[in-house]
């Protein structure tokens, strides 16, 4: 969620004001905490509204641009910080069901694999 949010900003997306300090609370680095439910899905909510309204906008053509950030722009295009972003949640919901295997909770879903060589490309069947 920061991330994404963090390398949008000045690409259609904004810093959302409930999200400020985040990256204190939560950050990468930061120890292991259990903030407040209801604060922290204000910002999901928050976040994902703003980065579904820019997603809204996104063509093939636009994925394969590259956000820029403090007047450079990354080494990867969109689309594919988009597919990193997906892969990440995957990565999530692979260690929740983990969990769940350890606590011996029957019908867990499956894990995707691994996507290490996966980038995104435009499809010209979309163009």
């Amino acid at each position: 969620m920061y991330s994404w949010e963090a390398s949008s900003a000045g690409s259609g997306l904004s810093r959302s004001p409930l999200s400020s300090g985040l990256r204190d609370l939560v950050g990468t680095g930061k120890p292991a905490s259990t903030p407040p439910l209801g604060d922290r899905l204000a910002t999901w909510r928050a976040v994902t509204r703003e980065a579904d309204a820019y997603l809204d906008t996104l063509t093939p053509e636009l994925a394969l641009t590259f956000l820029r950030r403090g007047g450079s722009h990354g080494e990867e295009n969109v689309g594919t910080l988009l597919l990193r972003t997906i892969y990440h949640y995957w990565f999530h919901t692979g260690e929740a069901a983990a969990v769940r295997q350890l606590l011996g909770h029957a019908s867990r879903p499956e894990f995707v694999g691994p996507m290490g060589a996966a980038t995104y490309e435009a499809d010209d069947r979309l163009s």
